[in-house]
């Protein structure tokens, strides 16, 4: 590289020390964002996260040279576009990704622009008054009309689908309706960790649905670990409670007496002897003596209140609350 100027040689080697220092090296687009967003989110990013822009040249050189020691790492380059930098942090790659998108802001169409999403312009009131403007939105196919002195859009209308260029005149009439389609910000296309590179398409979760499926996962895990008696810290509660449980029916219903059915098992044979001297009374008045006829009178007089049946211990709010412990142990992972 004799013949290559000495501050590249110097970049080349500071962009080599910075990826080997780092646990996550990200490969970011920053075209098109304003400076003073930029540092806006450098200063955002100032404690945890370095963002170093440089050529494309120099980004390839120091990846290659830092895969002689970091395995995959060179694979970055793949994804360089736009003006291209790299992010150096040590935090997690998926609350990185997360912390850059929550930090895009709107932005006006542009000519020319890929939507990355259908642009749509929605039915209503426009703020227009008649005029040049309504024949400009029907020419690209919105569908405006003049009500009370206004236009209005009559239906929603899709302008530009994702994925497509947007038109210099529709990009105009966006403007004009104060519609802002695009984002602005720091796109990170792919991050390397540990040998491998997550790109943005991995890096981008639905948070709620991915919590979702971690608390289903688990209480379906921990039902089957109760139901199969596998002994772990989260279920060994809910097994014992489900045997003790058992136990107790089983005690109840074969009549053996301990100090918890005790009650219980008095209570359900004084019934059965109020039923049977019942029945006994009706075949026969003399067969029941004064106090067993009193006892009859006395339930009869009162509503006899249902019998007392063990009750099955529930499961379910312990349940809840090992799914809500689980939750909030996992919305650390995405900050």
């Amino acid at each position: 590289m004799a013949h290559v100027a000495e501050w590249k040689k110097k970049e080349v080697q500071e962009l080599q020390d910075l990826i080997k220092s780092h646990e996550v090296v990200g490969i970011a687009n920053l075209a098109d964002i304003p400076a003073r967003q930029l540092q806006k989110m450098r200063q955002t990013l100032r404690d945890s996260a370095l963002i170093r822009m440089s050529k494309k040249t120099l980004i390839s050189l120091a990846l290659e040279n830092a895969g002689k020691e970091m395995e995959n790492i060179e694979s970055l380059s793949e994804h360089m576009e736009g003006q291209s930098a790299l992010i150096f942090t040590d935090m997690n790659p998926f609350k990185l990704f997360k912390i850059l998108e929550d930090s895009k802001t709107p932005a006006p169409a542009k000519p020319g622009a890929i939507a990355p999403a259908d642009i749509v312009v929605p039915k209503g009131d426009t703020g227009f008054a008649p005029g040049p403007i309504l024949g400009e939105l029907q020419q690209i196919g919105i569908p405006a009309k003049i009500d009370k002195g206004k236009i209005v859009v009559s239906n929603d209308h899709t302008v530009v689908k994702e994925g497509e260029e947007i038109p210099p005149k529709v990009a105009g009439i966006l403007t004009r309706l104060d519609i802002q389609p695009l984002e602005v910000g720091i796109d990170l296309r792919a991050a390397y960790e540990n040998q491998t590179v997550y790109t943005a398409d991995i890096l981008t979760i639905d948070e709620e649905k991915t919590l979702s499926d971690i608390q289903r996962a688990f209480s379906q895990a921990f039902n089957l670990s109760v139901n199969a008696v596998i002994y772990t810290r989260e279920t060994m509660p809910a097994i014992i409670q489900n045997a003790a449980s058992k136990s107790f029916n089983l005690a109840y219903n074969a009549s053996i007496l301990t100090s918890k059915t005790a009650d219980l098992l008095l209570a359900k044979a004084y019934a059965q002897m109020l039923a049977l001297a019942a029945a006994a009374a009706e075949v026969n008045g003399d067969a029941v003596d004064d106090e067993l006829r009193d006892k009859l009178s006395a339930r009869a007089s009162t509503p006899a209140p249902a019998e007392e049946e063990p009750e099955e211990e529930e499961e379910e709010e312990e349940e809840e609350e090992e799914e809500e412990d689980a939750a909030a142990g996992l919305g650390a992972l995405f900050g």
